[in-house]
């Protein structure tokens, strides 16, 4: 019976210690985190659809739903035909002033038909006069008729493009109503339902960005004087049945101020009461999840 003892109790030793010093082979570890964004409603009124569920996979720039546009719509309308009226007023000014110049051209005529006389003795030269002070009056008249016509017609242009703005803003908020995902990624919660009433900034789900996921690991002073920014780190995460599966990530951010320990993670030196919160930017394959833990291997 000895020697049986002493062969089990070296080979014993010997897989705890190789135990432990798996356990261990890691500079930090933490949960995985993915940017999140709140989708609230742009616009105001009935929800007539939303088309996401809890789990769901959408993409960036996917319409899920629909506000209802029915008052907007009506309300573009009435400026589109307010506008159309408007610009229907705009002046003619070739046409209002036709007459004023062919009495010009006809007395311009006129004055040269007097001056041919008048060089001829046929004709006084007050007549010639009278012509000229005529033709002085009209070209007046022409000119404060063209200025009147051109101040209504810019005055015209100015109505017709500010009811064209409100069109166009109404147009914006009309395709507001269109509720869209901002990003690809995991619908996290839905937090409306259809029929009910949306409001400017009511939220309606929570998606995530699950294909870049970050690492939030916590390291001490003394590792952090050999991390920077971009480095190269290796992540692994439980894959079960006792195997670690790898992944290549990025330090991507590195916190300026230290705080305590969280209660929930682990550092290298558990004596440190200060620690440095990190971020490793990790490309996700579908098997890493929000809030799985994993290890970094500076």
């Amino acid at each position: 019976m000895k020697p049986i003892k002493l062969f089990t109790l070296p080979v014993i030793v010997l897989l705890f210690a190789s135990c432990s010093g798996n356990d261990n082979d890691y500079d930090a570890n933490g949960s995985f985190e993915a940017t999140e964004i709140i989708v609230s409603s742009q616009g105001n009124g009935q929800i007539l659809s939303l088309n996401v569920v809890e789990g769901q996979i959408v993409q960036a720039g996917e319409v899920v739903g629909q506000l209802d546009t029915t008052q907007l719509y009506l309300q573009k309308m009435s400026l589109i035909s307010n506008a159309q009226g408007v610009r229907a007023q705009r002046p003619n000014i070739g046409t209002q002033t036709a007459a004023i110049e062919k009495q010009i051209q006809t007395l311009q005529r006129e004055r040269t038909r007097t001056q041919n006389l008048v060089a001829a003795n046929a004709a006084n030269k007050k007549q010639l006069d009278d012509i000229n002070a005529q033709i002085e009056v009209l070209q007046k008249q022409l000119s404060a008729q063209t200025s009147t016509l051109q101040k209504s017609s810019d005055n015209i242009s100015a109505q017709s493009s500010a009811l064209q703005i409100q069109v166009a803003q109404l147009e914006d908020l009309l395709e507001k109503c269109t509720i869209k995902s901002p990003i690809s990624g995991v619908v996290l919660n839905k937090y409306a339902e259809r029929g009910e009433l949306a409001g400017t900034g009511s939220p309606l789900f929570k998606v995530a960005d699950i294909e870049n996921m970050y690492l939030r690991a916590y390291v001490t002073n003394d590792q952090l004087s050999g991390i920077k920014l971009n480095n190269q780190v290796t992540v692994r995460v439980d894959a079960g049945d006792g195997e670690m599966r790898s992944y290549s990530g990025t330090v991507s951010w590195i916190s300026d101020k230290s705080e305590f320990t969280p209660k929930t993670i682990q550092t290298k030196n558990e004596r440190a009461n200060l620690v440095y919160a990190t971020k490793i930017a990790v490309k996700n394959d579908g098997f890493l999840k929000i809030g799985m833990y994993g290890e970094v291997k500076f």
